[in-house]
């Protein structure tokens, strides 16, 4: 799968999530998920070391209690942030246009499932015949033409 984010695009994301309030990195992975639907969800290896170099620039502070770490956006993040507004509206850009396309890729592979699925059962009651296959062909080529047509600009 490619970069879901563009270089320092999550950065300025985690702050913008940040912006709404004081999160644990497991409700910013998780708000992440949700954004993409549950298409794309970033590792602990990801966002945690953002987090940490955004603690480094004293965009983020930390606060502990016991086990839990809470991230909160400071004023130079929140300045930050707001240097960068139309850069982050050009991120919620990319992130719809990214969960458009894993939708269509999911869709995709569900139909590439059931079909498969539904081969293997009919190939059950006997070997599938030449103008069976022939209609499959037929069939699935028509209908990649027709996405292909729907697809254009």
């Amino acid at each position: 799968m490619p970069a879901v984010f563009a270089h320092g695009a999550l950065r300025l994301y985690l702050l913008a999530l940040l912006e709404g309030g004081p999160k644990h990195g497991y409700e910013l992975i998780k708000e992440l998920r949700d954004r993409f639907h549950g298409a794309y969800s970033p590792s602990a290896g990801t966002v945690y070391p953002r987090l940490g170099k955004l603690e480094g620039e004293g965009l983020v502070a930390i606060e502990s209690a016991g086990r839990r770490i809470t991230y909160r956006l400071t004023s130079a993040g929140l300045a930050e942030l707001k240097r960068h507004r139309k850069d982050l509206a050009a991120v919620e850009d990319g992130i719809a246009a990214s969960v458009h396309q894993l939708d269509a890729e999911l869709l995709l592979q569900q139909f590439h499932d059931r079909l498969r699925a539904d081969l293997r059962r009919h190939a059950q009651q006997g070997p599938l015949n030449a103008v069976s296959l022939e209609t499959v062909r037929t069939v699935l080529d028509q209908a990649r033409t027709a996405i292909d047509r729907a697809l254009a600009p």
